[in-house]
């Protein structure tokens, strides 16, 4: 039984025709266009589904545009019939006629889930050179004319309690703990990927976030840095930018993930994560719990201060148990919805 990762999200947005630019820009590939709703898609076959606030066939779960609902992939009717029995256990589950499945995780938060057929996924990364390591002799690296998202990674959210978000997560949908960012957020996987992390849940606590639940950032795979710089410069050449106080800077990279990654602030809300060279996990790796500045970033021009550490000492230990999340469990625990009444039967336009 396993869940592939993510098979669609639906945007929210104020502004249709500005976030549909948004996407076609970033390198997206449209698969359907109307004065209702634009569908893209990425080479994995994952989707972003673009509505007005007003239109997604969804309750506006926060106050601000972005990601509304995503719908987990599940890899065999039985593994989504076996997660169904077991969430109708102690929760309303709504279903569609296709068979998708709507609920809420104990945070309050909605989710979908639906049999997927994950297309793979072949890349093909130029070798590296460096002084005195030749990975690429008497050959020329591939030149490419613009940056096409291979996956769609990992999705972020703002949570009051991301110990109680995670453990749902992990107790009742099979995603595995990967990392924790104590006082930050928790990382996790879901359990049929190999990607470091398909969900982030992040602190409301924290300077930077909202005292609300709500999204964060969408990241997408792309092959290599090249493909990184190339979106990042296009993206800046037709009026894109980076510019938010609270963005995680430029072009650098995460300690924790190893990731390289670029944020652009996103009119469909949120931000939009360009990344490569992520860790690739199975179920042999060991989580760790890090300090929360110094595991965040590697480099970024513009980080606000308070994640900026001296500390050039590895500040992590290896938490097989998950042990350093108990601090920072919540006692007050909102209550779970009664009902699906705000998760509208969908149409034709449906996910």
């Amino acid at each position: 039984m396993a869940i592939l990762g993510i098979e669609s999200v639906i945007y929210g947005v104020d502004d249709l025709e500005a976030c549909t630019r948004f996407w076609d820009d970033f390198g997206l590939e449209p698969v359907s266009r109307d004065a209702r709703e634009s569908i893209f898609e990425v080479a994995s076959g994952s989707r972003v589904i673009v509505r007005r606030r007003d239109d997604t066939g969804l309750a506006d779960w926060f106050d601000w545009p972005g990601v509304k609902l995503v719908t987990w992939g599940v890899d065999t009717p039985e593994a989504l019939e076996a997660l169904v029995r077991d969430l109708s256990r102690d929760r309303d589950v709504r279903r569609d006629e296709d068979g998708t499945a709507y609920a809420f995780g104990d945070d309050g938060m909605p989710f979908a889930l639906r049999l997927w057929a994950k297309r793979p996924v072949v890349s093909q990364p130029d070798a590296v050179n460096a002084p005195g390591c030749i990975q690429r002799l008497n050959q020329h690296r591939k030149w490419r004319s613009r940056a096409r998202p291979k996956t769609l990674n990992h999705v972020v959210f703002f949570s009051h309690d991301y110990v109680k978000s995670f453990e749902f997560y992990r107790d009742r949908l099979g995603f595995r703990l990967t990392d924790h960012s104590e006082g930050l957020g928790v990382f996790a996987r879901a359990n049929g990927t190999y990607e470091h992390h398909s969900i982030f849940w992040v602190n409301t606590a924290l300077p930077v976030a909202p005292d609300a639940q709500g999204f964060m950032h969408l990241a997408f795979g792309l092959e290599d840095i090249d493909e990184v710089m190339l979106g990042a410069n296009i993206m800046a050449e037709r009026g894109w930018t980076n510019t938010s106080p609270n963005s995680s800077g430029g072009l650098s990279r995460h300690r924790i993930t190893s990731a390289i990654y670029y944020y652009l602030d996103n009119p469909n809300g949120g931000e939009a994560e360009y990344h490569c060279d992520t860790d690739y996990l199975d179920d042999n790796w060991v989580p760790r719990a890090w300090d929360w500045k110094f595991g965040s970033l590697l480099w970024a021009h513009n980080t606000p201060s308070f994640f900026r550490t001296d500390n050039d000492n590895w500040d992590m230990r290896f938490d097989p148990e998950g042990t350093s999340l108990e601090p920072f469990r919540k006692d007050a625990r909102p209550a779970l919805p009664s009902g699906l009444d705000a998760i509208t039967a969908q149409d034709e336009h449906a996910l």
